[in-house]
């Protein structure tokens, strides 16, 4: 028995999240579809007896991945690029295995995590664009780019975060280290990257969300300013989930991932 390590890629669109939910009479979470759960059906199929796989993070309804990172223990006669093979084969088309990896018997992917980067896309169009739209969220009037490149450098640092996000747990707090934080433009997208020692729920599409209102004039960015250093209230909104991809989930060294 041996405990693995595998990245995660997956098109968020018709997942519910990336947590299994707990089934109940009354909820649509008994037939609803979660990461967690196609990754585990897939896994029983290679034998696996195990009642939960470890996750690195929540993503939301709708959030996608390139970089989620998923942790078990399986009894694998084989090589672990054979058993990303097997996965592969039983996961879903919207979910794949890109890579696997032995770990640490203690390594847990969410409690050894240093640091996550999501990346946000969005693009300016008046007009819909249907083979964009699942993966980036379209706005409009059009943005000032360069408000958007002079905002992000104020996340940076270790600051309250109560303003853009809530806790996963009462006892966790608001307060997080933004590490990196940075707009740049590829064509006619725009894309936010941000990397942080961990994130509030639903912090990353508040931090769009904000930036955007301010890039179009909607909020004057000393708002946006003043909230984060004084906790004032600024106008509630989310950036819509599809725009959003958790990209790699950081470790130490010795855990084998970067």
């Amino acid at each position: 028995m041996a405990r693995y390590q595998v990245i995660l890629a997956y098109d968020g669109t018709d997942f519910v999240g990336s947590q299994r939910q707990a089934s109940t009479v009354f909820s649509r979470a008994a037939t609803s579809r979660t990461v967690q759960g196609e990754l585990e059906k897939a896994l029983r199929n290679l034998g696996w007896r195990g009642r939960s796989v470890l996750l690195a993070g929540r993503t939301d309804t709708g959030v996608h991945a390139a970089g989620q990172v998923a942790a078990f223990d399986l009894d694998w006669a084989h090589t672990p690029d054979e058993l990303c093979n097997a996965l592969n084969a039983h996961l879903p088309a919207d979910m794949a295995a890109r890579a696997v990896r032995t770990a640490l018997e203690r390594f847990h992917p969410r409690f050894d995590a240093t640091s996550r980067r999501y990346r946000y896309r969005l693009f300016c169009q008046p007009i819909r664009d249907p083979l964009r739209e699942r993966y980036a969220w379209r706005v409009w009037p059009e943005v000032n780019g360069g408000g958007l490149v002079a905002l992000a450098q104020v996340w940076i640092g270790e600051h309250d975060f109560a303003a853009f996000g809530s806790p996963p747990r009462p006892a966790s707090g608001t307060v997080r280290t933004v590490l990196s934080a940075a707009w740049q433009q590829q064509g006619d997208e725009w894309w936010f990257d941000v990397q942080a020692n961990a994130f509030l729920y639903r912090m990353a599409r508040r931090l769009a969300y904000v930036q955007v209102a301010a890039a179009q004039g909607r909020l004057p960015a000393e708002a946006v300013v003043q909230a984060l250093a004084r906790q004032t209230k600024i106008p509630t909104g989310l950036a819509p989930a599809h725009g959003l991809t958790l990209m790699e989930v950081c470790y130490p060294p010795f855990e084998g991932l970067t």
